[in-house]
């Protein structure tokens, strides 16, 4: 006969019919949106300060490690359960499955043994995918096996110190069939009329929903084992929320009084963590429930130090210190989970149960990791009163210090109990032997300590710790612990005064002995003192530290060192370096840029920050002096600049010698360093042959033409103001500038030759002027050396006539078909030089300046656009007082048409 309801589930029936003649993409999309609604629903059931089970999951795989071989069931699925037709008869289906499961019964399992500990994780890897694979296949029954024989493996403790990262790992499988599960249920409440709302009932779930889900937990039902089936059903709670709306109310003290029949105490722990996981997940108000579970947990905890369990450690040849740290995982999250926004009765209550319990060192320790910080510390003195009560056997006591002190560090106990709390808890840690242990606890002790106290406590922490670290060079192995305490005394410590008068700092960090360690910590201190440090200081004590702490930076630089890392070491370098003032003692304050140089010579941006220094040093003492040296501070500034000059050449990048060449020299120019000046003048024109055509730019070769545009058009406006040297002739840099720009290879298709000669020729313009636009105080520029000489006024123009010369002379050059925009665009911009600078009224002037604007024109390439605003411009200023003569010239430039 066939089953009317299993009918119903062959999909004859005419809602089901209805739903297949939907549109699939509609009901895929109904699907998926209604997917993410009910994912963010989930995670919004507790809040963010609730840390996943996700966070936990790496740290617990890291940590339970084994060398031991493995052994893994395997389940051999047959291909006899892959899904027919809609057209197979009932009658086969139900014979199918009987065989599948039948299949199962007689053993279709392969055992794998021998297995390392990375190929028995590949292997759960395996079987989750499998797993997917089969689900994806709608190969329900082989999915369902897979589950169950992985659960079985929960039941396995031969390779005892692995199990929690067994836990880890199949749990994972069943998480993922959990969902697949609650996802095929789902999808059968949706159609393309509805969807279900993100917060449903059972009554929105349709009969066949319904009859799906109570078909799964029937089947997980009849699963004999009791390991499996818990968990295969735990797995599933959230499909509860189909049937009815007490189902999962109903279900969880259910499973937590199941969990009573497992008799291995570390199993039963995990069991009850993976409930409580499932628990916060979907019914994270059922507190009771939970709480249900955690109490179970207290009444078999005993059966922890039972003979059951002593007999196994003496199998497999394990230590009870090594078997008790296998709890913390599973124990800290149950506690997490129940005191999760718990009122603080709850753990005065836990206070009280652990007590009765012989004040147990592994349920203290998960007491103080579960509850807020702020309740711990307020019963601060409580805890340390139980801990030197607890029965610490496999369990040691500085953990629990260890523990206590991590709340301390997020929450302050009462004043007055503060130091009572220090000397209880160091005492302890004092008298550890073993370096690990010491370190690990001290770690966190460090920043109570800074915290809380003045730096001689702080002192005398740091004291013990190299007491207790340098022996037999213990603090080789614990580098990591050692950062952390400097890092946290930086944080507290803000005044580098203070920092650096705590006498054990400096040979504390002595133990850092690797160098690349020891830059690290360098580099934090450095940072710290960039970011905390407001004014600037001269104080001794801290120069000699930081100069210390600066030089063992620069030191680690070799020629394997990455661009990245010496710009951060300049950088803070630098930071340094800008922080020191000596106030009105400059001379002090150039030494120590001299004794700086001397250290910091590897590292370029850090000599270019110094000579940068020295110039504004420089200049202000001409500021104090306002201008007017003393044969004290003219010396002191000669000083300076000898200091520049010196220290460029040692630079690699081309344009940065350039332009601090250029830089000093204006320094020196205006501290009236005439001499001192010339010579950083000629040493950039010197420089200016040895530019090569292609410059690194951020890691990308760049043409340098418009860098050294950019360059002389700066150097060319210093010039204006330079006077003549007495026995080098007039306008002798000029000279020798124009020498090295005409011998200068340039790119054959550039034109910033000649813009460069047109800067000269604005240049020119200015120096023969009867007043220079500007000057420089107490420096007499040419304009009052040679007072409008006419035999400098000549030797002008014939410079001038020379370099125009040049112009026209490239202008022809450009008078073939791919050039002649370039020579229009050319010729105009000349143009616009002379109507600039130019005295109009000479008539060779004024006829070249006709020819330039024809040649702009010439073969229509012309910018009308500017050109009509250039002539708009002409006879505007024709109309002002002298310059009449723009009038006729205005007349001779004709517009000529594109056409």
């Amino acid at each position: 006969m066939v089953d009317p309801l299993s009918s119903v589930l062959d999909g004859t029936d005419p809602l089901s019919m209805f739903a297949a003649t939907a549109d699939p993409a509609a009901l895929a999309a109904a699907t998926d949106s209604s997917r993410k609604k009910r994912d963010r629903d989930d995670n919004s059931v507790v809040g963010s300060d609730f840390e996943p089970w996700a966070n936990k999951r790496g740290e617990i795989l890291a940590r339970y490690t084994t060398t031991e071989k493995l052994s893994i069931n395997l389940f051999m699925g047959s291909e006899k359960g892959r899904a027919g037709t809609a057209a197979f008869a009932m009658s086969e289906k139900v014979r199918t499955r009987l065989e599948e499961l039948d299949d199962f019964e007689e053993g279709s399992q392969k055992e794998l043994l021998n297995l390392t500990q990375q190929d028995y994780v590949n292997r759960i890897e395996e079987l989750n995918q499998s797993l997917k694979d089969a689900w994806a296949s709608d190969q329900k029954v082989k999915a369902l096996k897979i589950v169950i024989q992985c659960s079985k493996l929960l039941s396995d403790t031969s390779v005892i110190q692995f199990y929690p990262s067994k836990f880890v790992l199949i749990t994972d499988i069943l998480d993922t069939f959990g969902k697949l599960v609650y996802e095929r249920i789902f999808s059968m409440c949706v159609d393309n009329r509805s969807v279900l709302p993100d917060h449903f009932s059972p009554e929105n779930a349709n009969d066949t929903a319904k009859e799906t889900c109570l078909n799964w937990f029937f089947k997980i039902a009849s699963i004999r084992e009791l390991i499996p089936r818990f968990y295969v059903e735990a797995s599933i709670l959230k499909c509860n929320k189909f049937l009815s709306k007490t189902g999962i109310s109903e279900c969880l003290p259910r499973l937590t009084c199941m969990i009573r029949g497992i008799g291995d105490p570390l199993v039963s722990v995990y069991a009850r963590a993976y409930l409580c996981r499932v628990g916060m997940e979907v019914a994270p108000h059922l507190k009771e429930s939970l709480n249900k579970n955690f109490f179970d947990f207290l009444l078999t905890f005993k059966q922890i130090h039972g003979d059951t369990v002593q007999n196994q450690l003496v199998v497999q040849g394990v230590e009870l210190p090594s078997y008790l740290p296998l709890y913390p995982p599973a124990m800290d999250w149950i506690f997490q989970c129940i005191s999760y926004h718990a009122p603080e009765a709850l753990l005065t209550e836990m206070m009280e149960r652990c007590k009765k319990l012989g004040n147990n060192a592994l349920l203290l320790n998960s007491v103080m990791s579960a509850f807020r910080a702020e309740f711990i510390a307020t019963r601060s003195m409580d805890f340390i009163g139980m801990i030197k009560e607890c029965d610490e056997s496999g369990f040691p006591k500085h953990l629990l210090f260890r523990s206590l002190g991590l709340n301390l560090a997020l929450a302050d106990p009462p004043e007055g109990d503060r130091l009572q709390i220090l000397n209880e808890a160091w005492k302890v840690i004092t008298k550890l032997k073993n370096p690990q242990d010491y370190i690990n606890c001290a770690e966190v002790w460090v920043e109570y300590t800074c915290k809380h106290f003045t730096k001689r406590e702080v002192n005398t922490v740091l004291a013990d710790v190299i007491k207790h670290m340098t022996p037999d060079r213990a603090f080789e192995d614990s580098y990591p612990q050692l950062q952390l305490i400097i890092k946290k005394v930086i944080a507290y410590f803000h005044d580098f005064s203070v920092l650096f008068s705590v006498e054990k700092f400096l040979p504390f960090l002595d133990m850092f002995q690797k160098e690349s360690v020891r830059v690290e910590v360098c580099k934090c201190i450095m940072e710290a003192f960039i970011k905390h440090q407001q004014e600037p200081t001269k104080d001794p004590v801290i120069l000699n530290a930081l100069l210390h702490v600066c030089k063992t930076m620069h030191d680690s630089v070799n020629a394997l060192t990455l661009e990245d890392e010496k710009r951060m070491l300049s950088y803070l370098i630098n930071g340094f370096i800008k922080m020191v003032s000596f106030g009105r003692d400059f001379e002090q304050q150039l030494s120590f840029y001299v004794e700086s140089r001397s250290m910091f010579c590897n590292l370029e941006p850090v000599l270019v920050q110094l000579i940068h220094s020295v110039n504004r040093l420089a200049m202000e003492t001409r500021k104090v002096m306002k201008g007017n040296h003393s044969r004290k501070t003219a010396a002191f500034v000669r000083a300076c600049v000898a200091y520049c000059f010196i220290t460029i050449p040692s630079l690699t990048g081309i344009f940065t010698r350039l332009n601090l060449y250029l830089h000093s020299g204006q320094v020196a120019l205006a501290n009236q360093c005439l001499s001192q000046a010339d010579a950083f003048f000629k040493a950039a024109i010197s420089l200016i042959p040895e530019v090569p055509k292609m410059i690194n730019i951020e890691g990308k070769m760049r043409p340098s033409e418009s860098f050294l545009l950019e360059f002389l058009c700066n150097f060319f406006s210093t010039l204006l103001i330079v006077p003549d040297h007495p026995e080098r002739g007039v306008l002798f840099l000029v000279r020798e500038l124009l020498n090295v720009i005409q011998d200068y290879t340039w790119e054959d298709n550039s034109d910033e030759k000649i813009r460069i000669y047109t800067c000269v020729l604005h240049l020119l313009s200015a120096m023969s002027q009867e007043t220079y636009l500007y000057h420089i105080d107490k420096v007499d520029s040419n304009d009052s050396l040679y007072g409008g000489d006419s035999k400098f006024l000549a030797e002008n123009n014939k410079l001038c006539e020379t370099v125009m010369a040049q112009i026209l002379e490239h202008l022809k050059t450009l008078a073939k078909d791919e050039a002649l925009k370039r020579q229009s665009s050319l010729g105009l911009s000349f143009f616009n030089s002379i109507l600039a600078h130019g005295d109009l009224r000479n008539n060779k002037l004024n006829q070249l300046s006709v020819n330039l604007w024809h040649l702009a024109q010439r073969h229509g390439c012309a910018d009308t656009r500017t050109m009509v605003k250039t002539l708009e411009y002409i006879k505007k200023r024709s109309k002002q007082p002298d310059m009449t003569h723009l009038t006729e010239l205005a007349l001779r430039l004709p517009l000529q048409t594109r056409t």
